[in-house]
C-alpha cells in the first residue's frame, strides 16, 4: 500500500503493521517496550505490605506492632511538643531553596550531636589540627545512607569484587540501597537464636577474616531489628580488628537518644571510633528522636583521618558529595531541618527536647517491662528476659514465622514474619491481651 502526504515523497507501508496500528488506535492499546521480560513485577514491600493489612482489619483489638514509629500510651503519633509553634512564630520562614549541602545551621548542630561539641573532628584548626569532616543534609537516613553507599561505590579504593558487610539481620532497606549502587553484599553473623542475644563471637571472626579493606556497615545503638548491642569493651575490641584490616566504618544511626534517653550513650560507639583516628562515614536521621517521619531531616558525615592534608582531602571528598547530591534531589527539603536546628541551637528548648527523648524510651523501656511481666506470670515457655535486655524501638521476640502468621489470623495482632515487634506499639490498654496472644501460639504452634 502507498500514500503520499502533500509536499512529500511517495511512502510504501507494510499492510499488516498499518492494519495493527489501526487496530491499536481503534481499541485504545499501544503496545509497551516495557514488557515483563524487561520490567518484571517487584515483590510488594513486606512491612509496608504488613502496614496495609493492619489498616484494612476490621477487628476492634487489633495491634500493629509492625511499623517503626513511636506511638503514645494512646497509640497515637505523639508530635512532640518542643519546636514546631515556634517556627511558625518565625518572620524570617519562607520557602526559598536551601543550599545543595542544607541548611547549614542544621548541619553543623548534627555534626555537634553525634560527634560531640568537642570532637577533635570539628574542632576550629589549631596548630596542626584541621577540620575533618563534611556534613551534608539528606533526605533523612534512608538517603544518608544512600548518597553514602553512592559516595563510596564510585571514588572508594577497592577490588570490584570487594563487598560490604553488614550484620545478619540487618534494617532491610540496607540490601536494597547498596545493591542498587552494585556493591556486593556480604553479611557478618550478629544475633543468636539460641540466646537472643548478640552472637559477638561470630561476629567478630567474620570481620577478622572479612578481605582487607572491606565496608563495614554498623548500628550505631538500638541496632534494627534486634535491639541487641555490643557492650563498649565488645566495640573497642571491634575497633582494633577494624583498624588491623584496614576495614572502613560507615555507622548507620537512627536512634540517637531515642534508645537509652541519653544522646551521649547512644553515640558513645561513632564517638570512640573518631577519637581512635579512623576515617568513616555516618548517616544520621531525626525521623524517631524528633518525631520528624514525615518531614524526612537527616544528615550524612563524612570524617577523615587525621594529617596535614585533612583539609584538602575533606575539601575534595565534601566537592563530590555535593555534585553526587545535586544529580539526585538538587536541594534538600527545608522544614523538618528548621524544626531541628531550631530545638539543636537552643539551649532551653535543647532541654526541653531531652525530656522528651526521655518520655519516649521511658515509656518503652515500661512496656518491655509490662510484656516480659506479663509473659513471666503466665508461665509462657521459654525465657523472656532478652524482651529486657535489648534496646530501643525493636525487639526480636523468638517468635516463628508459623506462629507469626497464627497470631495475626488468630488474635490481629501484626509484626513482620521474623518475629521483629515495635514496642511501640505496646500500650497499657493492650500488652496483657498481647502477652497472652503469644503465649497461646508459644506453645501451640512450633
Amino acid at each position: 500500500m502507498a500514500h503520499r502526504s502533500p509536499n512529500s515523497p511517495l511512502v510504501f507501508t507494510n499492510p499488516t503493521n498499518r492494519l495493527a496500528n489501526i487496530k491499536g488506535h481503534m481499541d485504545g492499546s499501544n503496545p509497551t517496550v516495557f514488557t515483563s521480560d524487561h520490567v518484571p513485577q517487584a515483590p510488594e514491600d513486606p512491612l509496608f505490605g504488613l502496614m496495609a493489612a493492619y489498616r484494612k482489619d476490621s477487628f476492634e483489638k487489633k495491634v500493629d506492632l509492625g511499623i517503626g514509629a513511636y506511638r503514645d500510651n494512646n497509640a497515637k503519633p505523639w508530635v512532640l511538643p518542643v519546636a514546631e509553634e515556634r517556627l511558625r512564630e518565625d518572620p524570617n520562614l519562607n520557602h526559598e531553596y536551601l543550599p545543595i549541602a542544607g541548611l547549614p545551621e542544621f548541619t553543623s548542630a548534627s555534626q555537634k550531636l553525634i560527634l560531640g561539641a568537642d570532637s577533635p573532628a570539628i574542632k576550629e584548626k589549631r596548630a596542626s589540627q584541621p577540620i575533618q569532616v563534611v556534613s551534608l543534609q539528606t533526605i533523612s537516613g534512608t538517603g544518608a545512607v544512600h548518597l553514602g553507599a553512592l559516595f563510596l561505590s564510585k571514588f572508594y579504593p577497592r577490588r570490584t569484587d570487594q563487598p560490604v558487610y553488614f550484620s545478619s539481620p540487618t534494617w532491610a532497606n540496607h540490601n536494597q540501597i547498596f545493591s542498587n549502587v552494585h556493591l556486593p553484599i556480604k553479611t557478618y553473623p550478629y544475633f543468636s537464636p539460641q540466646t537472643k542475644g548478640l552472637d559477638f563471637e561470630g561476629m567478630r571472626s567474620t570481620i577478622e577474616q572479612a578481605p582487607e579493606g572491606s565496608i563495614m556497615l554498623l548500628h550505631a545503638c538500638a541496632h534494627n531489628p534486634t535491639g541487641v548491642d555490643p557492650t563498649r569493651e565488645q566495640w573497642k575490641e571491634l575497633s582494633q580488628i577494624i583498624r588491623a584490616k584496614k576495614h572502613f566504618p560507615f555507622f548507620d544511626c537512627a536512634y540517637q537518644g531515642f534508645a537509652s534517653g541519653n544522646l551521649e550513650n547512644d553515640a558513645w560507639a561513632v564517638r570512640y571510633f573518631v577519637e581512635e583516628g579512623f576515617e568513616l562515614c555516618i548517616a544520621q536521621s531525626f525521623a524517631k528522636n524528633f518525631g520528624l517521619y514525615g518531614e524526612r531531616a537527616g544528615a550524612f558525615h563524612f570524617v577523615t583521618g587525621a594529617g596535614s592534608d585533612a583539609q584538602n582531602t575533606i575539601a575534595r571528598i565534601g566537592s563530590q558529595l555535593a555534585i553526587l547530591q545535586r544529580s539526585e534531589i538538587s536541594n534538600p527539603p527545608a522544614y523538618g531541618a528548621r524544626i531541628a536546628s531550631l530545638v539543636l541551637n537552643d539551649p532551653q528548648l535543647f532541654t526541653e527536647w531531652e525530656a522528651n527523648l526521655r518520655t519516649m524510651s521511658g515509656r518503652i523501656i515500661d512496656m518491655r517491662t509490662a510484656l516480659r511481666d506479663n509473659l513471666e506470670q503466665l508461665g509462657t515457655p521459654g525465657s523472656w528476659k532478652h524482651i529486657t535486655e535489648q534496646i530501643g524501638m525493636f525487639s526480636f521476640t523468638g517468635l516463628t514465622e508459623k506462629q507469626v502468621l497464627k497470631i495475626r489470623e488468630e488474635a490481629h495482632v501484626y509484626m513482620t514474619k521474623n518475629g521483629r515487634i515495635s514496642m511501640a506499639g505496646l500500650n497499657t490498654g493492650n500488652v496483657e491481651y498481647v502477652a497472652k496472644a503469644m503465649d497461646k501460639v508459644v506453645r501451640e504452634t512450633k
